[in-house]
């Protein structure tokens, strides 16, 4: 037989410890499915700013550790299993993992987002071979080397004023007309002597034979292809929410993002979302808190409400 949890919390970011720690709290019996990492997207960020009680900013690697201790000391349980399938069972759900089945009367959807890609055949043939989407991890393995961040938003602007502490040159490439960022991350990207923007650019490809060596681009103002140096690319152009085991089962927005009212209830009895899986999610990490401690809120009332019987 299943073991039976409260909540059973899919996905281990920021949103996902902080609704683990809330819940058992609470007292709710709860379980968190972390997957392979712990941490989600954070994990690569050096510094997470505007975080409250972080005045010069937190690294992700630290952040959510010290959020899956609080929770874990609350009581919530942890396993390092993926979902695989989630259906209904009586008055509650099914979680089927590798590691066996769970059974919960609520489910917290915390499965936040995956990077995009640029679907180019170089991308994908030289990825871990120059094409990253950490900075953090892979900026002091090309100190004094020309690097290109793709991407001028929140996240691209960061990566870059990673990489410019180690690589010569750093080039920001945009395919608007303005960088996207906040207001904070442009004025220091604009003033970082080792940064270049190029905006209405975009890449048609990633070349070299073992690793990077160029990328292929074209300036949108005039139509020009070229190709520019380059020991790295850094692909930062948004995020995919990760929701491929609710297609079917729910509704899902053009972006695959799951809608929910201000209660993160979504169109499933018992079954809330919280995070960047959220449809209309910041996309922050302070308003991901937020979202898991309101959602963890909604599921303890869900509970004692009778739950299913009383949605």
């Amino acid at each position: 037989m299943a073991e039976q949890f409260d909540a059973v919390i899919v996905g281990a970011g920021i949103a996902g410890l902080t609704a683990a720690l809330t819940t058992a709290r609470l007292g709710r019996k709860t379980l968190v499915l972390t997957g392979d990492v712990l941490g989600g997207q954070l994990l690569s960020i050096e510094k997470v700013d505007g975080y409250p009680g972080f005045p010069e900013g937190v690294p992700g690697y630290d952040l959510c550790p010290m959020a899956q201790e609080q929770a874990a000391d609350a009581g919530a349980e942890f396993s390092a299993t993926q979902l695989e399938r989630l259906e209904g069972a009586g008055d509650g759900w099914r979680l089927a993992t590798g590691e066996g089945d769970f059974a919960a009367r609520a489910v917290l959807m915390a499965t936040g987002c995956s990077l995009r890609e640029l679907g180019l055949s170089g991308e994908e043939r030289l990825r871990g071979r120059g094409v990253s989407h950490c900075a953090t991890c892979d900026a002091p393995l090309l100190r004094n080397r020309i690097t290109v961040v793709v991407g001028g938003g929140d996240s691209g602007l960061q990566e870059a004023l990673t990489l410019a502490e180690h690589a010569a040159r750093v080039i920001i490439l945009e395919k608007g007309a303005a960088l996207t960022g906040q207001s904070v991350y442009r004025d220091r990207v604009a003033a970082h002597p080792k940064i270049e923007i190029r905006c209405n650019t975009t890449v048609e490809d990633v070349l070299g034979d073992d690793k990077v060596s160029a990328v292929r681009i074209r300036d949108m103002t005039n139509g020009a292809a070229s190709e520019l140096e380059t020991s790295g690319v850094f692909v930062y152009i948004g995020l995919r929410p990760n929701t491929a085991l609710l297609q079917g089962l729910l509704s899902l927005d053009a972006s695959g993002a799951v809608p929910a009212d201000a209660s993160m209830r979504t169109g499933l009895t018992g079954v809330f979302a919280a995070g960047t899986v959220r449809f209309g999610s910041p996309g922050r990490a302070a308003s991901s808190a937020g979202d898991g401690a309101s959602a963890a809120m909604a599921v303890d009332r869900y509970l004692a409400d009778g739950g299913w019987r009383r949605n």
